[in-house]
């Protein structure tokens, strides 16, 4: 078998490859056109981020069984149209963990002491020691915004410099923020009591432009902060306003945007020190997602095991075929759970009945755990340590099992308990393998759980679908389908809107203004 190795991979990896036995073939710096005429002879494909694996490459990919990421972040993978062509996709989760941490706290003693700015004046020919005049760490109060695995690094090496940590994480109970020497906060508190701030989460619809002018504006005057996570949490025009204005007094940024940023006015202001993307940029980071990739790949195309598989579970050949629609619905109810219900999650509990109840559910449950962490987590998380990770965020699973599944052939139930409060889902299977949510709490629906919606809790008023429906015509937003549930007449109702494009942080802010409107979430599956 056949193994491209189209970026950067460190040696050792190469070389277990070919102990393997596999044929390799590294060919780096490719453009899309080449990457086309070649991709039909592996079976394999390594990548980190300069490769882009788009729909159009893998539908000429007719050999290939398996892409491997080097690293975690997997943007620049078509993981549903892999999926589709049943190509196992695979990523180093948590190696890059302590390495972004690391370069985290060297941003924010940079940013601290100006080192940079130091640096340059120095090597003009200048001696300017008073106008770089720094701030202290000690006893300063540092807000992290997610706290999952990066976050949680973070977290412990500023209590080590004995800084004050508080931490906003809607998914972090309170037991396991204390465990952690955290205090658990909201983000109007965080905002406001920070001296340091750093950004630590996926980007999703929720968090894009989660630091822009309105949130500066509660934030404490001189704050600092560091982004090492995702361009396009900060809006890059609101932060500059604020550096310009002194509100915020400095920033460090790893990522951008636009990467790379070209000419970012970000970039002419002496208050800001950047990094080009080098959170995972470390001699040992590198070396150990090499070996991880290479041991991973040439362990599923030699032996058929897979390991750390975004897409796909650890399940045997002849149950795939099964299991698989129970595995779809599975991910798709712990995903839209995850974006719906709010709090720090103590307990989920997952009930098959009928028919799904004679299925083998161990890999179920960890399609559905998978689906439930992956918008907080992003690419951490895949089939095998998605149970871990629950586990670690104290979250107790439970499995239930029950042979009548009423007026279905089966149905799997998940209710999830966060802060006191248990909501549930049901979600099924039409002519057994089209997937639907057919109950939210205690709203009867029928939603096509797929691509982008908005899940609106209002007021079973008249005009509500008619308002929504003209403000997303002005949007030039086409509406795919409507769901709609209601408790009773004249009461509370839900309203499930599919959409056929993102929607902006405005044009959310918008929506939410309508009358009758009382909550609304972006979901996207």
């Amino acid at each position: 078998m056949k193994v491209l190795v189209s970026d950067g991979l460190s040696p050792r990896g190469i070389e277990i490859l070919k102990k393997a036995g596999l044929v390799v073939d590294v060919q780096t710096g490719m453009s899309p056109e080449e990457l086309k005429a070649c991709v039909d002879r592996y079976h394999g494909l390594i990548i980190r981020s300069a490769t882009k694996v788009t729909s159009t490459i893998l539908e000429l990919a007719t050999n290939l069984k398996v892409i491997g990421r080097a690293g975690s972040g997997l943007d620049n993978v078509d993981k549903v149209s892999a999926t589709k062509r049943g190509i196992v996709v695979m990523n180093t989760p948590g190696g890059n963990t302590v390495t972004t941490a690391e370069h985290t706290i060297a941003l924010m003693l940079s940013l601290s002491r100006q080192i940079p700015q130091a640096t340059a004046s120095m090597k003009a020919g200048k001696w300017e020691k008073k106008r770089f005049l720094g701030v202290e760490l000690y006893n300063k109060t540092i807000g992290i915004i997610g706290i999952g695995n990066i976050g949680k690094q973070v977290a412990k090496r500023a209590l080590a410099l004995e800084m004050n940590v508080i931490g906003y994480d809607p998914y972090l109970n309170e037991e396991n923020a204390k465990e952690m020497g955290i205090g658990k906060v909201e983000l109007p508190e965080l905002f406001s009591r920070s001296d340091f701030i750093t950004i630590h989460t996926p980007i999703t619809a929720e968090t894009k432009n989660l630091i822009n002018q309105k949130a500066i504006e509660g934030m404490k005057k001189g704050v600092r902060i560091i982004n090492c996570a995702r361009g396009g949490i900060i809006n890059e025009n609101d932060l500059y306003g604020a550096l310009k204005s002194g509100k915020v007094a400095a920033a460090a940024l790893d990522v951008f945007e636009t990467e790379p940023p070209g000419d970012n006015p970000l970039l002419r202001l002496d208050n800001v020190i950047c990094t080009p993307h080098l959170g995972a940029a470390t001699e040992e980071a590198q070396e150990n997602v090499a070996i991880a990739i290479a041991e991973q790949v040439a362990d599923y195309l030699i032996n058929g095991v897979i390991r750390h598989a975004v897409n796909f579970p650890a399940v045997p050949t002849e149950q795939i075929s099964r299991l698989q629609p129970y595995l779809t619905i599975a991910e798709k109810l712990g995903s839209f759970a995850s974006q719906v219900f709010e709090g720090g999650v103590t307990e989920i509990t997952i009930e098959y009945r009928g028919e799904a109840s004679e299925l083998n559910t161990a890999p179920i449950t960890i399609a559905l755990l998978k689906g439930f962490l992956t918008p907080i987590l992003e690419e951490t998380v895949n089939f095998v340590n998605a149970p871990i990770i629950a586990k670690e965020r104290g979250v107790e699973v439970r499995e239930m099992k029950s042979a009548d599944a009423g007026d279905y052939h089966g149905t799997i139930v998940l209710r999830v308990k966060a802060d006191g409060k248990e909501n549930h889902l049901i979600g099924t299977l039409f002519s057994r393998r089209d997937p639907r949510i057919i109950q939210i709490n205690d709203f009867p629906v029928e939603i096509f759980p797929e691509g982008n919606m908005l899940f609106i809790y209002n007021n079973d008023r008249p005009g509500v679908i008619g308002n929504i429906g003209s403000l997303l015509g002005k949007y030039n937003i086409n509406i795919a389908r409507m769901h709609f549930g209601r408790e009773k007449e004249g009461g509370m109702a839900i309203s499930v809107v599919s959409i056929d494009s993102p929607v902006t942080q405005e044009q959310i802010e918008g929506l939410k203004k309508l009358p009758n409107i009382l909550s609304l979430k972006v979901v996207t599956l």
